[in-house]
């Protein structure tokens, strides 16, 4: 099976690196560095997307249209949003609500909704979910709240989980469910927690890195039970 890795940024390539090291191949395409390796007989590429949900969306497409991947999948680091949420909690993306998608003044939808969706939450694959939780059943299903804005604020962290009942907050889910969905392509988002409810860019730089390798080494035991 083909399967493609999307990682936003440059700690979560370090973890990559770290738990897997060296790859079989590497180029550049359309601007996206795109390393190459086998995985348990799997063809696995992996996407340096860069952060937010443009540039993620971007990765999955080319995943997707390019090298022809049948999987899509997805980890990195988040903020938490709740007390429960603390450093380094793994978790798996249920859905996501994409809040700074406002067309409210236009059509009587909510904040977050798309056209194809009957609500504001894109969901993930609900199988790959099940999977993920065979291979490890303490992951925690969660709500996502995802834009192209870093979270630091306590305030406006509790606001989010107000609002959308999020447990975490990111820049790169929304951009890649909405891609995969739309192309039938099932996804997988792993998260961990590099920064607390209370904490901001200081603890995310000083946890991003230790969270990710704890998101990358649970998703590897994930495409370890793919197929077997």
């Amino acid at each position: 099976m083909k399967i493609g890795l999307i990682v936003a940024i440059a700690g979560e390539i370090e973890a990559m690196l770290t738990e897997m090291g060296e790859p079989l191949a590497s180029e550049v395409v359309a601007g996206i560095d795109i390393r190459k390796y086998n995985v348990n007989g799997h063809e696995l590429f992996v996407a340096n997307s860069g952060a937010g949900e443009i540039y993620a969306a971007g990765a999955a497409q080319l995943l997707i249209s390019h090298f022809g991947v049948e999987m899509l999948l997805n980890f990195g680091i988040c903020g938490g949003l709740t007390p429960e949420m603390a450093l380094c909690s793994t978790v798996i993306v249920d859905k996501v609500v994409h809040y700074d998608y406002d067309v409210t003044e236009l059509d009587p939808v909510e904040i977050g909704q798309y056209p194809e969706y009957s609500d504001k939450f894109i969901p993930a694959d609900s199988k790959l979910i099940s999977l993920a939780k065979e291979v490890s059943p303490e992951l925690r299903e969660v709500v996502c709240a995802s834009a192209d804005k870093f979270v630091g604020s306590p305030e406006r962290k509790a606001e989010l989980h107000e609002l959308y009942d999020a447990e975490i907050c990111e820049m790169e889910s929304a951009g890649i469910l909405l891609t995969a969905n739309r192309c039938g392509v099932p996804a997988l988002l792993i998260k961990a927690v590099s920064d607390s409810a209370t904490g901001g860019a200081e603890e995310f730089n000083n946890m991003a890195n230790k969270a990710a390798r704890t998101a990358v080494s649970t998703l590897l035991k994930i495409i370890d039970k793919i197929n077997q």
